[in-house]
């Protein structure tokens, strides 16, 4: 019998990322390779790249060198973001033998021949404006819950952002591929589903750059809080002026889709926002947590926010820190700004000196916790719904409820992949709640 091909998969970035690595891994498996763990000898590892964060190109690096450890014989395609963006720069590093760009990654196993290493990498790579058609992944089988992507690509033109660069224009699945996607995905046990794009509030753009929409976001969520076997439907990441009212409205009433919003707001100051070309001002932004804080007072709202983007004075990172602390929001997901080739905000004068950037990020990254301090107290003693991963981690097993609180619980392998109704009851030293069972084994 021929010995299967052994092929290992290491995600960097988003959850969106997370989703095209488990599709490319499925097409893997039915080409009969064998998938395995990043940390074990294979013949192949895939590393799909993420160019959002300076770290991000830095850790692909040290990525590669540790494949290289593994095997220093392996094939080692690097494919995503980065891989679009840079692929010559990734083609230099030693031991890369391919490297795919937005379009060629679904195609992977075109470019794959005998395995055999190269002496430099080879690169296929599109101009993004080609990147105009869909294919649609989901994430199963690595963790409880499954992110399905529903959208790709974006037309917002924000001064600091790579990603049109990376992804190409916006477009979206078509609504009945994404309803079969979450039927399949329903059926595998799975218990919760995150929605996940680039840009998931503009869903419904076709492709080759129809600027129509055949669907709206809203009709998306209605039509998927109808799926049966589906227990939980969490919205990743969308942008303040396109969360509408009446999705925040849907959602209180919803019966699958849970009370937590994440909400990218990059800066409080006006200005800042402006300089950005972000499509909203604060009181837009402001109105959004009002709307949800009136219909789901219990929701969890994460907001992103970037430090130290050029011309961002003192008075305009107060005016952010001020803004943020005022507001009730759950946490906060701190970046500090780099500068990212071919953008607009590389070439703008007024460039933050880099001890002023950490000295900022520090800051709201302190405000973070205190954010999600406050709001852990506020759920104490009310009863929700945990959904418990299936990983020991020094004796305790974790979850987290519907709005998006982490418990921690005594392990027990009986739990892991279950719905459980359970009061919070404290708060431990590491930051997750503590709880009582109020009911066994709900799913």
């Amino acid at each position: 019998m021929e010995n299967r091909k052994k092929v290992a998969f290491y995600t960097l970035g988003c959850k969106l990322n997370f989703s095209e690595t488990s599709t490319i891994a499925r097409n893997f498996q039915d080409e009969g390779f064998d998938r395995v763990d990043f940390e074990d000898v294979a013949d192949m590892y895939v590393i799909n790249t993420c160019s959002v964060t300076e770290n991000a190109d830095k850790q692909f690096k040290q990525v590669v060198k540790k494949a290289m450890k593994l095997n220093d014989k392996a094939f080692v395609a690097a494919v995503g973001c980065y891989a679009q963006l840079k692929p010559e720069e990734l083609a230099a590093v030693d031991g890369v033998d391919l490297v795919l760009g937005a379009t060629e990654k679904f195609k992977i196993m075109d470019y794959i021949n005998d395995l055999s290493k190269n002496d430099m990498g080879e690169v296929h790579s599109c101009e993004i404006s080609e990147a105009d058609f869909y294919v649609g992944s989901y994430s199963i089988g690595d963790r409880t819950r499954a992110f399905l992507k529903v959208q790709d690509g974006c037309d917002y033109k924000c001064t600091y952002c790579t990603i049109p660069l990376a992804r190409g224009i916006s477009r979206s699945d078509e609504l009945e591929n994404v309803l079969k996607n979450a039927y399949d995905i329903s059926k595998q046990n799975i218990k919760e589903i995150v929605l996940t794009g680039v840009n998931i509030g503009d869903y419904g753009k076709g492709e080759f750059g129809n600027k129509k929409h055949e669907h709206t976001f809203l009709e998306l969520v209605q039509a998927l809080d109808e799926v049966e076997g589906i227990e939980r439907l969490r919205i990743s990441s969308i942008e303040p002026n396109l969360l509408k009212n009446e999705t925040i409205e849907f959602v209180s009433k919803s019966r699958t889709f849970v009370p937590h919003f994440h909400i990218p707001l990059q800066s409080g100051s006006n200005d800042i926002l402006k300089a950005m070309k972000r499509r909203y001002q604060r009181e837009v932004y402001t109105e959004r947590v009002n709307k949800i804080r009136e219909v789901m007072p219990h929701a969890c709202i994460g907001v992103d926010v970037i430090v130290g983007f050029p011309g961002e004075t003192d008075e305009h990172f107060l005016e952010t820190y001020h803004f943020l602390n005022e507001m009730d929001i759950s946490y906060l997901h701190v970046f500090t700004y780099s500068e990212r080739d071919n953008t607009e905000a590389a070439a703008m004068e007024g460039a933050i000196p880099a001890n002023v950037r950490a000295k900022r990020s520090k800051m709201l990254r302190g405000l973070s916790v205190k954010k999600r301090r406050a709001f852990y107290e506020s759920q104490l003693g009310t009863k929700r719904t945990v959904l418990f991963e299936c990983e020991n981690k020094e004796g305790y097993i974790h979850g987290f409820t519907e709005n998006y609180v982490k418990v921690k619980t005594p392990w027990n392998p009986e739990l892991a992949n279950t719905l459980q109704l359970v009061n919070l009851t404290h708060i431990d030293e590491d930051g997750a709640v503590r709880t009582e069972f109020v009911e066994t084994v709900m799913a």
